[in-house]
């Protein structure tokens, strides 16, 4: 598959998978300066990159790094970025510091991944009763320990 993309800003970097088994690309910030996320702080961060999916069957899923996120508390604000397959606009990260410690960001690091995944879009149907299961209306630890 093949994702056209654009570069919106100067020093901005195409995205790139990391390693050939790699499941997500690389999203790299795009700053004129290092910035300081102090804990409990958040920032919006832009990348310079505005992609163009094939068509409304797909989504592009914007998450943490992992490394970031274990071993400095750097997540994302929204939990998951979503892209629809009609924004033509830059791609945007919003990031939280959760950590114990201020963490810098440098101009061109790498801040989040983004996977290209198919979309089902469903048709929603009302109904009086839904189907009986096993689990019934049980959730939120009802299986077992948190």
């Amino acid at each position: 598959m093949q994702i056209r993309y654009r570069l919106t800003r100067p020093g901005a970097k195409e995205p790139r998978y990391a390693t050939p088994g790699a499941a997500a690309a690389d999203l790299c910030a795009v700053l004129d300066a290092p910035l300081t996320l102090e804990p409990g702080a958040r920032a919006f961060v832009p990348t310079g990159l505005a992609i163009e999916l094939p068509g409304p069957d797909w989504v592009a899923l914007v998450f943490a790094r992992s490394g970031l996120g274990i071993r400095k508390g750097i997540a994302l604000s929204n939990g998951v970025g979503v892209i629809d397959s009609d924004y033509r606009g830059e791609i945007g990260v919003g990031l939280i510091n959760l950590g114990e410690e201020a963490y810098t960001l440098q101009p061109g690091e790498r801040v989040a991944q983004m996977m290209i995944l198919p979309v089902a879009q469903a048709a929603f149907v009302p109904a009086d009763t839904l189907e009986e299961t096993g689990r019934g209306e049980g959730g939120f630890g009802s299986t077992g320990r948190l």
